[in-house]
């Protein structure tokens, strides 16, 4: 536990100094993250970038799902397990994606999904998944929403190699979602999503 923990500390604090220098990021929010217990972050997905730049100001380790077909290269496998990826099929319903999922939030984990289930190809924010619901009425932990802005345009689905375009995060509020069924839950998640999106792109959209 405390090597994984160091190990994570310690690329966390070349990834910061990295997306700074590269990318200009800055995260706003931060403190909307608990710092114990389970919780879920939901977030829109625009590049490779976003499981780096979502989590290099945290405080605490995450977790993620991620899709079982980078699980077949032997680099991406044994780095994707150092950070506690969770391999999921696309296109598929994978139930033990799903238990594992909701287990690692019932023992108290941080956990981003992206619940549009790929990166966009246009920038914008794609259909969230409807499997977001079933995951946040069983777990049942805190469900914080957070949007990214920039990663798409600094590395695009499209591109094979990154540029060093400026990239913006922002952490939002707990979401209130207590008595609402699964389309519910989805409904406002893509609701705060667009919204956060569209007011964090706006300062981007005036230059």
């Amino acid at each position: 536990m405390w090597g994984s923990l160091l190990f994570w500390k310690a690329s966390q604090a070349v990834a910061r100094i990295l997306t700074t220098l590269l990318f200009d990021l800055k995260v706003e929010g931060q403190h909307f993250v608990p710092e114990h217990g389970g919780a879920l972050i939901v977030a829109n997905h625009q590049s490779y970038l976003d499981p780096v730049v979502l989590a290099v100001q945290l405080r605490r380790p995450t977790s993620y799902l991620a899709t079982s077909e980078l699980f077949q290269k032997h680099w991406a496998a044994s780095l994707i397990h150092r950070f506690n990826g969770i391999a999921v099929r696309q296109g598929a319903g994978d139930v033990g994606a799903m238990k594992e999922t909701i287990r690692r939030l019932r023992n108290g984990q941080l956990l981003v999904i992206f619940p549009e289930g790929e990166r966009s190809r246009t920038g914008q924010i794609g259909v969230i998944q409807r499997g977001v619901g079933l995951v946040v009425r069983r777990a049942a932990v805190p469900v914080i929403p957070a949007v990214i802005v920039g990663a798409y345009e600094a590395w695009p689905v499209q591109r094979k190699m990154f540029r060093p375009l400026p990239v913006r995060v922002r952490f939002g509020p707990k979401l209130n979602l207590v008595g609402l069924d699964r389309d519910e839950i989805v409904a406002t998640i893509d609701h705060t999503l667009r919204q956060m999106f569209d007011e964090l792109r706006e300062p981007r959209a005036r230059r």
